[in-house]
């Protein structure tokens, strides 16, 4: 802001005085006035106003279909290997499961899982649908040498390994629900069926397995997630869950186990409203009234966390009472058993799952 001043000299020193005064006054006045309208407030810095309540997200309709993407780049080809498609339906299986589309516990055999993941692979790359490893997936699916790894026993793995007990109140009376074989471990840390661990490693002993003994088992890593979960949708007719971002590209596919009984399936939208990993469990005697325990005990008991928990190794609860994503201490049964209410993943499934979302994620259980 500009103002122009006049002084006289007139009146003498005293009209001069007082002039000069007034001068001085309206100058710090301009000065003041600039600066609150340079700045907004008097140090210079901008005023923020606080929201009185936080954003409410609004509701997006389950997606019809999945956006078509280019297929995601194999986890080991950041390291500059080459990229190649698979020989065999072992490697297809590993460069699904490289992808976060698990075709279940992978054991080289052509299944209904593999085939419900070769499906979900073929629609995330706009591929025809079909459900086989036929010659447009075999120009599209590719994965990164080396398909399998030499895993060494260590003196920690063996230190997890304990008798798991049959009973209910023997289980809540462990430090922990771990391992009970280094051929679980390793089955689980590769995403495979023991049966596949057997047959890859003939020669070992798995009883008497000592620290520094290396076995074969498929290298197997999920992606780093590269984005949060907007929605989940869980087939019930399939057996299937999967995780969409907010644009509704796939983010995870997984084989789940449903309920038995019809009434225990909750159709319709649900929200996440915890996760917790590595879960205690809670044995309630009214929630399993076929055991004959649970009818003596007549109580509830605390069993402690670990990969044999009943819940595996995390825990999703959802919006209803009692129901949650899980984890499992049997993998290769997951889709193939039916649990008493909640949906249940393989461990590796459940961990990276409760990677992906979020609590206030929607859940949208499909027939």
């Amino acid at each position: 802001m500009k103002r122009d001043f006049k002084l006289s000299v007139a009146g003498g020193g005293g009209n001069f005085f007082y002039g000069l005064l007034a001068l001085l006054l309206a100058a710090g006045v301009a000065y003041v006035y600039w600066r609150y309208a340079r700045a907004g407030s008097p140090d210079g810095g901008a005023r923020a106003t606080a929201p009185s309540a936080p954003p409410v997200a609004k509701s997006r309709p389950a997606p019809g279909r999945i956006t078509p993407l280019p297929p995601r780049a194999d986890t080991a080809s950041a390291t500059g290997l080459n990229l190649r498609a698979p020989n065999d339906l072992l490697e297809v299986q590993v460069a699904l499961a490289r992808q976060a589309i698990c075709p279940g516990s992978i054991d080289g055999t052509m299944g209904s899982q593999t085939r419900a993941a070769l499906r979900a692979f073929q629609r995330l790359a706009g591929l025809p649908v079909t459900g086989n490893w036929d010659a447009a997936t075999r120009g599209r699916l590719s994965l990164a040498p080396p398909v399998l790894t030499n895993r060494e026993i260590t003196a920690a793995d063996l230190a997890r390994l304990q008798p798991l007990s049959f009973s209910w109140l023997g289980k809540s009376q462990q430090s922990a629900l771990d391992y009970e074989s280094a051929l679980e471990l390793v089955a689980e840390k590769s995403h495979a069926h023991p049966a596949l661990i057997r047959q890859l490693n003939p020669g070992i002993s798995w009883a008497s397995l000592a620290a520094g003994t290396t076995v074969l088992a498929p290298l197997v890593a999920y992606p780093p997630p590269r984005a949060k979960a907007a929605l989940v949708e869980i087939h019930l007719s399939e057996k299937a869950l999967e995780a969409y971002d907010a644009a509704t590209n796939l983010l995870a596919h997984f084989p789940c186990s449903i309920a038995a009984r019809v009434e225990k399936r909750p159709v319709g939208e649900l929200r996440v409203t915890v996760i917790v990993p590595d879960p205690n469990y809670t044995f309630d005697p009214e929630i399993f009234p076929e055991s004959a325990e649970g009818r003596e005990l007549g109580r509830k008991l605390v069993l402690p966390p670990g990969p044999n928990n009943p819940v595996g190794v995390a825990w999703i609860g959802l919006d209803r009472p009692g129901y949650g994503i899980h984890g499992t201490p049997r993998p290769e049964e997951v889709g193939r058993t039916e649990s008493h209410g909640c949906f249940r993943l393989a461990n590796w499934n459940a961990e990276y799952l409760a990677r992906l979302v979020s609590v206030g994620t929607r859940v949208v259980v499909l027939p």
